[in-house]
């Protein structure tokens, strides 16, 4: 990714935290922008195609859950989520409106910046890979990869791009055990791990949204206690 132009947006009503995030990126060779708040930082985000998001939770206006939902409604750019350490049910309802990754303050700047990394290899990989996309059927489930669109049962349900990299991930490789270090590793492109109650929470997310539409579907997603989650076609033939 360095040797392209990526445009990031960093939002927090801090100008402190703004400018040393601004100075950190800005060592990368990455061009950013910057909003004190959370309609400012909406506007912006629609009018402009960011590579990436650094969105502060607690903002006036508008807070960053609502810029999130808000956002996602038009667009699927990638979300980072700076949250405070007592925000923890926060950082859940994030991940659920599809934030690719949270920072906790106070945070290392470095960090932030290996994170930040992080996040763009995988969507620009992702990005790469759509025009070798195809159809993954099951009895319950169906995925189109070219559109992004997942069936269950013949309708369509929708995922936050995390869901929807997770529930993909696990069906490529149907009956393997993946762990949650594993999963964080290859979903969310991860080389190093902060909580892996983020696969947990993405898991039963995914079973509800599945479950909405078929009982029988939320039963593909296997957790094999541990040892991690699979995704089982089949799920009634191993019942027998």
């Amino acid at each position: 990714m360095k040797n392209e132009t990526v445009n990031i947006l960093v939002v927090d009503d801090e100008d402190r935290i703004r400018r040393l995030l601004k100075m950190y990126l800005e060592r990368e060779d990455y061009i950013v922008s910057e909003a004190n708040d959370g309609e400012e930082a909406l506007k912006m985000a629609l009018e402009e195609d960011y590579d990436l998001i650094l969105l502060d939770l607690m903002m006036p206006k508008m807070d960053g859950i609502e810029v999130a939902e808000k956002l996602r409604e038009e667009k699927t750019t990638p979300i980072m989520m700076i949250t405070a350490k007592g925000e923890e049910t926060n950082r859940i309802q994030g991940f659920e409106i599809g934030a690719d990754d949270y920072i906790v303050k106070p945070f290392s700047p470095r960090e932030v910046v290996l994170r930040v990394s992080a996040v763009l290899k995988r969507t620009h990989t992702e990005k790469k890979g759509e025009e070798d996309a195809d159809v993954i059927s099951t009895p319950h489930i169906e995925v189109d990869n070219r559109s992004h669109t997942v069936f269950v049962d013949k309708s369509v349900i929708s995922l936050t791009p995390k869901e929807y990299d997770l529930l993909l991930f696990l069906m490529k490789s149907p009956n393997q055990i993946f762990g949650r270090e594993q999963l964080l590793r290859e979903v969310w492109k991860y080389e190093f791990f902060w909580d892996l109650r983020t696969v947990d929470t993405h898991i039963k997310r995914l079973r509800e949204k599945l479950a909405k539409q078929s009982k029988e579907a939320s039963k593909n997603i296997v957790t094999v206690w541990g040892l991690g989650y699979k995704f089982n076609a089949y799920p009634e033939e191993s019942e027998k």
